[in-house]
């Protein structure tokens, strides 16, 4: 494999992806349980990729029942340099209008996951920066796509990620949206982070299915609604990664890319074997 694969999770409603070629479901072991399903590699646009149906085919997981550190490490073991994540959000704001797509380029986290957000610990300390959580320059790329497929999109704004399975009470949706938060899910957060720390390039395409419970003007929300939603946005989002997919570049140097550089506290001879084995996808480049 010559040029890095490129990663897409699909969320709720996105459990496979049309228009792949030369597909090949690929089991991965990884040191931190399975993954959310198995991974199938194949071709798109002219560029190797790996999907990922985030919640398994026939949407088996809870948001927090998902394996992050799983996920990540088996994409990253697959050759995955840069994830694009297709997700379900609700709106916090009237602007985001069901059905619109939201670049997000920050992130608030509501969750109690943090301890399965991370790679880190049992020997080996790192601290990576997370102040954009968001790689600039793959969401650039998407925004671009988006303005060119004229695609009711909008260029940035913070997702807040909670814990669920329920949704928002109606106080919590009030507050998020006088906050100015734009989307709310419950699930990127602890994607984006392991993504950083995996030192892979990491965006979302947050896909509006409908206005979160501070709308009193809309029908509350059900799940028929959001899967509703999102199938109507499938076709674009497949038109989205087919306009995007060729313009990432072969190389994979962005900042996102050397996250670990200067992150990793404990010394080299203090690593202990066993973790060293665990992350060693993650740690090879540093050997």
């Amino acid at each position: 494999m010559s040029t890095p694969r490129i990663g897409i999770i699909g969320g709720s409603g996105l459990y496979q992806l049309e228009g792949l070629s030369k597909t090949r479901w690929v089991k991965v072991k990884t040191p931190f349980g399975p993954p959310s399903d198995e991974l199938l590699t194949g071709s798109l646009a002219g560029r190797e990729v790996v999907f990922l149906p985030r919640h398994g085919r026939g949407h088996r997981l809870l948001p927090s029942e998902l394996p992050h550190r799983a996920n990540l490490w088996a994409l990253k073991k697959l050759g995955v340099a840069w994830v694009i994540s297709i997700s379900a959000v609700g709106s916090l704001q009237r602007r985001y209008r069901p059905r619109d797509i939201v670049f997000v380029d920050q992130f608030l986290d509501r969750t109690k996951q943090s301890a399965a957000h991370t790679f880190f610990g049992e020997g080996i300390v790192a601290h990576v920066a997370f102040a954009h959580p968001v790689c600039e320059g793959l969401r650039q790329l998407l925004v671009d796509s988006a303005k060119r497929l004229k695609v009711r999109a909008h260029d940035g704004g913070t997702y807040v990620c909670m814990e669920g399975p329920a949704f928002s009470t109606r106080a919590e949706s009030k507050a998020n949206k006088v906050a100015g938060h734009a989307v709310i899910g419950m699930t990127n957060l602890g994607e984006a982070k392991c993504a950083r720390e995996a030192e892979i390039s990491y965006a979302t395409a947050a896909m509006v299915t409908d206005y979160d419970c501070w709308n009193e003007d809309e029908a509350h929300v059900t799940v028929e609604m959001v899967l509703a939603n999102l199938h109507a946005n499938a076709a674009c989002a497949r038109q989205l990664l087919l306009e995007t997919l060729p313009k990432i570049p072969a190389k994979p140097d962005w900042p996102s890319h050397s996250a670990l550089q200067n992150a990793i506290l404990t010394d080299r001879k203090a690593w202990p074997a066993h973790t060293l084995r665990n992350l060693q996808p993650i740690l090879q480049k540093y050997l």
